[in-house]
């Protein structure tokens, strides 16, 4: 059990048995319904594929030979009212376990999954139905969003059906009578099967500027994630998975679902309408999870409660990614833990890029090195490789062959797509600098460099050590206009509870970034604020505070 995974990658190895290089068997039909879920359904019936808990005490354990079932009669359901190859459907599932039979279902049947958060008001729904010409919207029936679809339809023309998850409404079809109802599932033959090399998933990737954009993936994408689960992840075959993210990110893809399962693990999904960090350390002990991946955000107010009252036993291996890891939450969770966090970095448009894996050392705030998966590099603005120490932009070569993992393309955005994929690179966007060892340390976004009196300074570096500061909560560095110096830096601030808001603060943060770094990093700035802007996926805007400060 475990070994399902080699069937469908090629791994090279050095002579310390480290892996150098992966490439996968890419089979034209392949398809993670029927070749995973399926497969693992008639040869390990039994085998978990979920533990799956709400905030109200309701628990389910469910097998691969359910998940098979279930995602069988969803499919059959969908193809019953209207839904076939090609079709766009929305699914805003929040943590239900329904989302899974739904995504599952969607890739046996050839239409394109579009996750997406409950976070969503009118206008948002309003452009990803007319972006995309989605079809079909399956939603919880839990919270307004489902009034907000309503409204969005007005002012579209494609969406025709909806499909609402433990509830009833008026214009709405029932999940669950649907379900029930449906014809036995006959898969799909000859042209209405789909074909791996077609868009199986799309995400509106909600950046810090303009639009989302559509991120459209094929069916190989699931391969990628292999490396996630088994290097990163470490997942283990009898172990519990559990990342912590709601189905609207990609980040549940990567981390509940895919290489997870690829890698015969079973998942864990709490099912909590908001975070809070005591009731999931209770969950997370009750049920024995033994890996766990969650962004910087939680284990900042993870290390904030006393571990000590948690039986974390079962706990051996914990990674990180979504932003930046400062050191001091890596070194208070060892602290506490014992467990040294494993930090990772890719996009919505790839799958990991840069990871610190199981064969590893990891170096607080680094996000490690390249995944053997991708020919990774730093370039400068030329597109010519930097040295160590020097800032520049962590990029994908693709001059040789596209990688599996990368997306297809920004979807109907051919402009967008050509200014992401040129002169044989894929340009993520992200800036970082590579130490003599080739461990890549996070600098910030192109555009978010701060230039200032000639240094090049980035917001997470300075950031970092502001956090260690026991006043802060949260906080974000971004230039501001200078007459002398160009731009100077400027940290905007939510204090840590018990703290007020003072000039002494201020200063005395100012001198404590001094002392921790580089003089010429400091704040010369600081703002005192409740809360900061962030996208809806919970990253900080860094460009709205600059587009605030330039109005100003």
């Amino acid at each position: 059990m475990g070994r399902l995974y080699k069937e469908f990658m090629i791994e090279t190895f050095d002579e310390e048995g480290k892996v150098t290089h992966v490439s996968f068997k890419k089979d034209p039909n392949f398809n993670f319904g029927y070749d995973i879920v399926d497969r693992i359904a008639r040869d390990n019936p039994d085998k978990l594929a979920m533990v799956w808990c709400n905030e109200a005490g309701e628990e389910r354990f469910i097998t691969f030979r359910e998940m098979k079932e279930e995602s069988d009669r969803t499919a059959a359901y969908f193809r019953s009212v209207g839904i076939r190859k090609g079709d766009a459907v929305m699914l805003i599932l929040r943590r239900h376990y329904e989302f899974w039979y739904c995504i599952v279902a969607l890739h046996k049947l050839g239409a394109i999954a579009i996750p997406a958060t409950n976070q969503l008001m009118t206008k948002d729904i309003v452009y990803r139905v007319n972006a995309a010409s989605i079809k079909a919207i399956v939603c919880t029936a839990d919270g307004q969003i489902s009034s907000l679809v309503d409204e969005a339809q007005k002012e579209t023309e494609t969406l025709k059906i909806k499909i609402m998850v433990r509830g009833k409404r008026d214009g709405w079809l029932s999940y669950e009578e649907g379900v029930r109802q449906a014809p036995p599932f006959i898969p799909p033959e000859g042209d209405e099967r789909p074909k791996a090399d077609e868009i199986m998933l799309m995400y509106f990737s909600s950046g810090t500027t303009g639009m989302p954009k559509m991120v459209a993936h094929n069916y190989y994408y699931p391969l990628a994630h292999i490396p996630t689960a088994v290097y990163w992840h470490n997942v283990d075959p009898d172990g519990l998975h559990f990342t912590v993210s709601e189905t609207g990110w990609a980040k549940s893809v990567w981390g509940k679902l895919y290489g997870q399962w690829i890698a015969e693990a079973a998942i864990f999904t709490f099912d909590f309408e908001r975070f809070n960090a005591d009731e999931m350390l209770k969950k997370m002990s009750k049920y024995k999870v033994t890996t766990f991946c969650a962004p910087p955000t939680v284990y900042r107010f993870l290390i904030k409660e006393d571990l000590s009252k948690y039986d974390l036993s079962s706990l051996k291996y914990c990674t990180t990614a979504g932003e930046a890891l400062n050191p001091e939450v890596f070194k208070r969770f060892k602290e506490q833990t014992g467990i040294e966090l494993k930090e990772g970095f890719g996009q919505t448009e790839t799958t990991l890029v840069l990871a610190t894996t199981t064969w590893m050392e990891p170096r607080p705030g680094s996000m490690g090195k390249p995944s053997p998966a991708y020919s990774v590099d730093i370039v400068d603005e030329n597109g010519n490789s930097v040295s160590p120490g020097e800032v520049g932009e962590i990029v994908l070569r693709i001059d040789k062959e596209k990688p599996t993992g990368l997306m297809l393309v920004y979807y109907r955005s051919p402009e967008m797509t050509e200014r992401a994929m040129r002169d044989g690179l894929y340009h993520t966007g992200d800036t970082a600098w590579r130490d003599e060892d080739g461990y890549y340390w996070y600098v910030g976004r192109t555009d978010d460099i701060i230039k200032s009196s000639g240094y090049r300074i980035g917001p997470f570096e300075v950031e970092s050590v502001i956090m260690e500061h026991p006043a802060v909560l949260e906080c974000a560095v971004t230039g501001v206009p200078d007459p002398l110096r160009g731009q100077v830096v400027k940290a905007t601030i939510v204090l840590a509870r018990g703290y007020q808001p003072s000039d002494a603060l201020a200063k005395e943060i100012q001198e404590y970034v001094k002392e921790h770094t580089a003089p010429y990093k400091y704040p010369r700035v600081i703002e005192f604020v409740e809360e900061l802007p962030k996208t809806i996926s919970g990253k900080i805007r860094r460009v709205e505070i600059r587009q605030r400060d330039q109005a100003q």
